[in-house]
């Protein structure tokens, strides 16, 4: 009887997991796996005649036949890569403050303050990087006026611009990994190199990166992922010369309305970004799911 009803227990417990898991497996494969396998079919043959279409690699060729689309296709990473590690370097010493140096409401505050820009939209942060920046703006105003150069500045349109943004906009999914991996670091590790002659350099790369890596990790493939599939940010502050490939996938879709191009650019820039993840894992020597468990 005992055994019976540890079984019936068992049993009850894998149909309420099964039942609770339900929703999200069923979001997943409408929102996620669906659309993709329509992508792939898309991308995987050439119309020959209205609504007629035959099986064939001619968009993936048409990718590495034009110039133009493998150059910004690798732009786009590069400049990915570049904003994803100048936001860890911003990032890092504002959650070392959250994480260990406030205290009570200036932690809050900080974190807040990293929170706010957030409370908008997108398209409201990149205009106001415009508002600021542009040749009749505010920041190229106050550099005529405080006599350093003599005429106003146009600050957008440039790829320093464009990294701006991008790290502006990809900050807090820096700082939250790794406030949450540096908030486990024990201060006695820290203490106890110090009393063994470590200095801050040696403690740095000895003990804190270590420790922090499943944060630092999971930041940079989350920033990384976003920069890359931004279209907004790139698009209002890098203007026409922006060359961001979720442009080019823009343009495919809607503006030449070619879906199997456009489909085929969704899939190259999905392979660049799993692939990018999966040498970052390798050189770190981490797992995806332990770093998303322990951050």
């Amino acid at each position: 009887m005992a055994s019976d009803g540890r079984m019936m227990g068992k049993h009850q417990a894998r149909l309420l997991f099964a039942l609770l898991l339900a929703p999200a497996v069923v979001w997943l494969a409408l929102l996620l796996v669906l659309p993709h396998v329509e992508l792939a079919i898309l991308s995987l043959r050439v119309r020959v005649a209205p609504r007629v279409y035959e099986p064939s690699l001619a968009q993936f060729a048409t990718f590495f036949g034009e110039p133009l689309y493998w150059h910004t296709f690798v732009r786009t990473a590069v400049m990915s890569l570049v904003s994803t590690a100048i936001t860890l370097l911003v990032a890092f010493p504002i959650a070392w403050t959250i994480a260990k140096i406030a205290r009570g409401r200036v932690q809050s505050a900080l974190f807040v303050l990293c929170l706010i820009p957030f409370w908008v939209s997108e398209t409201v942060r990149a205009l106001g990087w415009m508002i600021l920046l542009r040749e009749s703006g505010v920041l190229p105003g106050v550099l005529v006026s405080l006599g350093i150069t003599k005429q106003p500045v146009e600050m957008l349109y440039h790829d320093a611009t464009i990294l701006v943004g991008l790290v502006y906009t990809s900050m807090l999914f820096m700082v939250v990994p790794l406030v949450s991996a540096l908030e486990s670091l024990d201060d006695a590790l820290i203490e106890a190199a110090y009393d063994l002659g470590g200095n801050g350099w040696s403690i740095l790369r000895q003990i804190i990166v270590p420790h922090a890596a499943p944060g630092i990790v999971s930041g940079c493939i989350v920033v990384f992922m976003l920069t890359l599939g931004n279209y907004l940010t790139p698009t209002l502050l890098g203007g026409k010369s922006s060359q961001w490939f979720t442009e080019q996938i823009y343009t495919q879709f809607i503006t030449r309305f070619n879906w199997e191009q456009g489909a085929a650019f969704g899939f190259l820039l999905l392979g660049l970004s799993t692939a990018i993840v999966w040498v970052g894992l390798r050189l770190s020597g981490q797992k995806f799911g332990e770093v998303m468990r322990k951050s």
